[in-house]
């Protein structure tokens, strides 16, 4: 028989969670006597159940409970969605689907050791990157960061550091995603940055950069050259928050003069 690795009670501890001495105390820094008691002042009393166990009926077989789901998800109904915003439905063709984003090539073409699984990574990363580069016409493409707003946050943080325009106003397009506004606002106010919102069509204030939509939170698509070239002689940066996806019909923003673009993958494939 092998005997317990001398770690075993260390392993307990860090992964199962506190024990009974740590339980007490915690239960009498907040006030109460037990565990049982805490749930019945947490939990309101129309939701909480005296029983000593659940009545749930007998485990179902893997088939048993894909059919039973199947029939649950075939009441939804699935209407079009006008949110807009930068929420928008896609569709992948299947030929699409299996032969790249499910390509196992992606972390089977080397052997399973994480070294190895790193380069299929690192290899899907590379074509990433360089399709963004191809879509926006820029030089360089991270991959990538949370979403589109924490993304035109961190354009926000870089043109501050590269902007040569003394103000620490930014300058956000009113027709930007009203979640990107926030997130912008919500960064810049710990960094003591002045974000300005307005319409782009009525010039610029003196800022040390600009966030523009492209196309427009609604649909809208202008033509920014002239406001870049703007921009640009005041010594500011100007970002885009972009549709990936139109992109591939679209002039690239770095075709107008824009000096960085952000955007969500989102329209990619990925479902709301």
């Amino acid at each position: 028989m092998l005997r317990d690795p001398a770690t075993h009670s260390e392993f307990v501890a860090r992964h199962i969670g506190p024990s009974e001495d740590d339980q007490r105390a915690m239960l009498a820094a907040i006030g109460v006597s037990s565990l049982d008691a805490l749930v019945r002042e947490v939990v309101p009393g129309n939701i909480l159940s005296e029983a000593p166990y659940l009545d749930l009926p007998g485990p179902r077989g893997e088939v048993e409970a894909l059919a039973d789901l199947k029939v649950v998800a075939a009441r939804n109904q699935v209407l079009r969605s006008y949110i807009g915003q930068g929420y928008y439905g896609t569709y992948v063709p299947h030929v699409i689907l299996r032969n790249i984003l499910e390509n196992p090539a992606w972390y089977t073409a080397y052997t399973p050791y994480q070294p190895e699984i790193s380069q299929g990574r690192l290899e899907a990363l590379l074509m990433f990157q360089t399709m963004v580069t191809d879509l926006t016409g820029l030089d360089i493409a991270n991959s990538s960061l949370l979403d589109e707003a924490t993304a035109a946050a961190e354009a926000m943080t870089l043109a501050r550091r590269v902007s040569r325009a003394k103000s620490s106003q930014f300058f956000v397009s009113r027709h930007v995603h009203p979640q990107t506004q926030e997130v912008v606002r919500t960064r810049a106010a710990g960094l003591g940055i002045t974000v300005v919102v307005g319409d782009e069509a009525q010039g610029l204030p003196e800022c040390f950069g600009v966030l523009l939509q492209y196309p427009h939170s609604l649909g809208g698509v202008s033509d920014y050259r002239a406001l870049v070239e703007q921009a640009h002689q005041s010594g500011a940066l100007v970002a885009v928050a972009t549709d990936l996806l139109a992109l591939a019909l679209l002039t690239p923003p770095g075709r107008w003069g824009a000096d960085i673009a952000v955007g969500s993958a989102q329209r990619f494939g990925v479902p709301m």
